[in-house]
């Protein structure tokens, strides 16, 4: 990761939210399945990042960004609220960087840190998907995420058409190998 490039947990001080907003609103614009169709209105970013943030308050998830400088160029969210059978679970969502930002291992950084966090909080499992067709599953696999299975029709494209989400998992924290 290049030097200048920071990760940290985010609050939900304005700036913050609009930022946030912005790079959501990019990446449903080129492509991204993050559950959002094109166009997104800036006021649904908006509320969704208040919304991800007050729960990142209530201990629910953790969102975490990546600054260059002092801009917030990606981000990615560490979901810890499973059911009560899965305490030892978190899930992956919303990962996401600038455009311009893309290509120089910022993603990777924030995974990373991602996991880090979670085994950290006792968490033994990781989960997540991403899109069958132009998503990101090439980048997971290389981290050592391992593929259950395809679920095809599973959404729609930002700009329409059907994609199929792949369901992928990674054991990490102390049970990594057990």
């Amino acid at each position: 990761m290049h030097p200048q490039y920071h990760i940290t947990p985010l609050n939900s001080q304005p700036p913050i939210v609009d930022a946030l907003a912005e790079i959501m609103i990019e990446t449903v614009a080129h492509g991204g399945s993050v559950g959002f169709m094109h166009p997104l209105q800036k006021e649904t970013a908006l509320q969704f990042w208040q919304q991800s943030l007050a729960a990142a308050d209530r201990g629910e998830r953790i969102v975490l960004g990546a600054f260059d400088g002092q801009a917030l160029v990606a981000t990615v969210s560490l979901l810890l609220q499973c059911p009560p059978n899965q305490p030892h679970r978190a899930e992956i969502a919303k990962m996401m960087a600038r455009v311009s930002h893309r290509g120089r291992g910022i993603a990777r950084a924030l995974l990373l840190e991602a996991e880090r966090l979670a085994a950290g909080l006792g968490k033994t499992l990781i989960t997540l998907d991403t899109a069958e067709h132009e998503g990101a599953a090439g980048f997971y696999e290389k981290l050592g995420y391992q593929k259950t299975g395809v679920i095809p029709y599973f959404a729609l494209k930002p700009h329409g058409g059907l994609t199929g989400t792949i369901i992928y998992w990674k054991r990490v924290g102390s049970s990594e190998n057990g």
